[in-house]
Formats: C-alpha cells, structure tokens, sequence
C-alpha cells in the first residue's frame, strides 16, 4: 500500500511494542515477538498512526489469516495464491504476487507494478519500462521471475 520500507519497519515496531507478547528472555533490545494473527485482527490498528485503509487491509489480513490456517502455506500454485490472497480487503495484485514470492516460494510470482523491479531494468537496458511493459519483457523468465526479480532488486 505504497509505503517505503523505512516507515514500514517504523510500523512494523510499534505493532510489535503495542500488540506483540514480550519475550520470556529479552535479548537486548528485542523485548517482544510479533503479534499473532488474532492480536492483530482484534487490535485498534488506526491508533498507531496508519491511514484507516491501511489499518483495515492489515486488520483483514489478520482476519483471513485466523479463518484460514493454511493461508500462507505453500500449496495450490501462483495463481490460486494470488486469487486466494485478492479476495482479501486490500489486497492487490502486487501485494498479493509480493507474498506469493517471499511466503509461499512461488519460484514464478512477479510484482511488476514494483517501481524498485521498473527502475532496475530500465537501468540495465537502458530505456524505460511500463508495469505492463516489464510483465511482457518477463515472459521469458517464466517459470523462474521471483528469481529474476531477486536478482533485479539486488543490481
């Protein structure tokens, strides 16, 4: 939901402080572990200085998540994942191809609207990129574009 990763890992710091269990034994300043999903489904999550949208697609996420154990398990291929993954409030398809890639391993999930992805080849081909215009130039990576957009993210 077009956040930098700095103010996600601000974010992601206060949900731990204000929702996390505190460790048994606090290693330096890890002091707790992460919510559990139905912490976060139950949390008021607006008050830790999200937008109201936001809050609801974390919130939902947490709600699928209980309902359905085996959310984030890797099973059922690409595009059951993203399809599951979009029903959610919030969702979409970059967030849900992102997941597909990091959680569930997906060795072909490609977020291709991500301007880190555009703005890494438009520099190693030297020319400019569309989202649309990449998902075509990654058609022959398939069946391997999490590995290529790995690699792309790192050049």
């Amino acid at each position: 939901q077009q956040i930098t990763v700095a103010a996600a890992i601000r974010l992601a710091g206060k949900l731990v402080a204000a929702h996390g269990a505190p460790m048994a034994s606090p290693e330096g300043p890890l002091t707790h572990v992460f919510p559990l999903p139905e912490a976060v489904a139950a949390a008021e999550l607006a008050s830790l200085g999200m937008p109201r949208s936001r809050a609801a697609t974390l919130s939902a996420v947490a709600a699928a998540a209980v309902a359905d154990k085996h959310l984030f398990d890797a099973a059922g291929g690409l595009e059951d994942a993203v399809r599951r993954l979009r029903a959610i409030r919030g969702i979409g398809e970059w967030t849900a191809q992102y997941i597909a890639l990091r959680q569930l391993r997906e060795p072909d999930a490609f977020p291709c609207a991500d301007i880190g992805l555009i703005r890494a080849l438009e520099r190693l081909e030297s020319r400019a990129y569309t989202p649309a215009q990449l998902l075509a130039r990654a058609e022959t990576w398939r069946p391997w574009r999490a590995y290529a957009a790995q690699h792309l993210w790192t050049a």
